[in-house]
Order: C-alpha cells, then structure tokens, then sequence
C-alpha cells in the first residue's frame, strides 16, 4: 500500500497529466528556485516565506524517494529520505519566525541551491548523465586491473524504460539532449562484467560519487563572504579527493561481490552488505573527516554548521534537563 503523500502526489499528477519523474523534478527545482530566490534576495520582506515554501517541497521530493530505498534495503537512505520532510517543516517554521534571519540559515538557502540546480541538469541531460556513468565505470576498470585483482569489461550503456525493458541506449528513440520521458529507477546504466563475461554489478548515476560531490559544492558556494579564490581551493580540494575515494568504493564492491558470492550475514549477501551497510558507513566518516579538513580553510563553514545544529542541541539539552549558560 502506498504511504498518504505518495499517493496524493502521484493522484495530483495524474489529474494533470504528469508522469510520476517529471512531476518529482518539477517539485524539487521549483523548491531549488524558492531558495534561490531568497539567497540572492534577501532583503526582500517575502523572503523567508519563500524560503519556507522551498524547505516544504525539498522535504516532500527527499520524502518520496524513500519509497525506492525501502524496496532496495537501504537503510541508510530510507532513514535520510524519511526525515527529510519533517526537517523540511522544522526548517520553514524557523524561516516563518525568524525576523532577521541569520547568516547561517541564509548560508543553508544557498548551499540547497548550489547542490539541487547543478545535479538536477546533469539528471536531465542524458549525454552528461550517460557521459558520468561511462566514466565512473571506466575508472572502477583501471583501478581494479591496475591492482592486478582480474580482468573486467564493460557492456554497452543502456536505459531501463518506465514499461520494465531495458534496451541499448543505441536503439532508445528519446531525446538524449533532454530528458523528457519517464524512466524506470535505474535510468541509463551500464553492466560491468568478469573474464568469464559475467555481471557483477551494474553503475548508474548513484555510483557516480555525484551526491557526496555536490554536496561540498553547495556547501563551498554558498559562502558568500568568502573571497572567489578561497571556494576555489576548497573545491580543487574536495572534489578531486571525494572521486578517488569514490573509484576505491566501487572497485571494493566489486572485487569483494565477485570474489565472495556465497558469503551472506543474517540474509544480507555480500554485495548489499557492501553496497548498503559497509560502503556507505565509510563514506559518511570519509565526508565528516574532510568536512574537518576543509575547516582550517573555511572556518566559515564550521560557524554556519555549527549555527544550524544548535537548535538541535538546545532539544537534546532540553531532554535532559541541561540549562543552556548565555
């Protein structure tokens, strides 16, 4: 059965015509412009409710992916995506009653904004989109053979239609400057095989290290009191660090789904324990250690975080009856 607001937005979309992809898309950018809008006009008397309009309908297109993480196992990103609507509401709330707001929170509309726009146009355009997927893919082969751990080739880039076929991106009538149909939730992929032409795994857009990436873009670019050259470094820092790790990721995935098949832990086989537990355990340590790293640099973005997370502590300190000292 599908959760209540998954199924108003999908009703909503069929009253009007939409297909459930374009009307998520069409969501999450009209809250990336909501945000923009009062990032770059922040003087403006509207601009907070602006503001709060576009944490409600982030929250709601996080929200409705959770549906997919929950069929796929992942529980790292159900609990994410699950969470991202009431933190979308908290976050309005505060927008509708700040009156000045602080830099930090304004710092927040920009990081979203920074972060949503540039991935969404790579999302929509399948030659950037198929053009990330290629090369992921053909950095997990280099760095796999290069560490002499077995021969591995990769098969032709397909897409996975809305109807359940799968066919090559060769034979796909679609407009591959523009994405203007719905796909099934793999979208465009390519399979990944061993010496003996067997499938491994398969990379997507996900596999791309993209999220983890655009990420410290949001968050660098939204410094708006820091000099050009200083976001510059920050980024020539993070980026190129975030797709090396990124390629050990993947060539772990591979390697260990291929050279332990059998090997399973209470029902979870190898390739999702990796996949969904262990990969991305790593992953969020390795952002949190580079977030640290980034802060000697921007100390900026250590203050704005730590403004954001302070109503946090204020519950957390409320729960366990700590007064806060001024």
């Amino acid at each position: 059965m599908e959760e209540p607001i998954g199924l108003i937005v999908s009703s909503f979309g069929e009253v009007i015509g939409v297909n459930k992809m374009a009307l998520e898309l069409l969501i999450i950018i009209i809250g990336a412009l909501f945000l923009g809008l009062s990032f770059y006009r922040p003087e403006d008397k509207k601009s907070n409710y602006s503001a709060a309009s576009g944490w409600i309908f982030i929250g709601i297109y996080f929200y409705l992916q959770s549906e997919h993480y929950v069929e796929i196992s992942d529980p790292v990103l159900i609990l994410m995506t699950a969470s991202a609507l009431p933190g979308g509401i908290a976050l309005a709330i505060w927008e509708i009653k700040t009156e000045n707001t602080p830099e930090a929170l304004q710092w927040l509309r920009g990081c979203f904004t920074w972060a949503i726009i540039p991935y969404f146009v790579i999302f929509s355009i399948p030659y950037l989109n198929m053009a990330l997927i290629q090369l992921t893919a053909e950095s997990t082969e280099l760095m796999l053979e290069f560490s002499g751990l077995g021969n591995y080739h990769i098969g032709e880039m397909m897409v996975a239609l809305d109807d359940g076929t799968d066919i090559p991106v060769s034979e796909w009538e679609g407009n591959k400057w523009i994405l203007t149909e719905s796909l099934a939730e793999e979208g465009f992929y390519v399979q990944f095989f061993d010496s003996d032409n067997k499938v491994i795994v398969q990379f997507i857009m996900a596999c791309s290290g993209l999220q983890s990436m655009i990420i410290f873009v949001g968050a660098i670019g939204a410094l708006s009191s820091v000099s050009w050259k200083r976001r510059a470094r920050g980024l020539l820092i993070a980026l190129p660090t975030i797709y090396v790790l990124n390629m050990f990721r993947n060539a772990g995935i591979v390697w260990l789904t291929e050279t332990y098949p059998e090997w399973s832990l209470m029902g979870i086989e190898m390739f999702d324990f990796t996949h969904s537990y262990a990969a991305k355990a790593i992953s969020l340590f390795a952002m949190f250690l580079m977030a640290i790293a980034l802060f000697d640099l921007l100390p900026e973005l250590h203050k704005h975080i730590m403004k954001i997370l302070d109503p946090m502590f204020d519950v957390v300190d409320k729960m366990r009856g700590v007064e806060k000292s001024s």
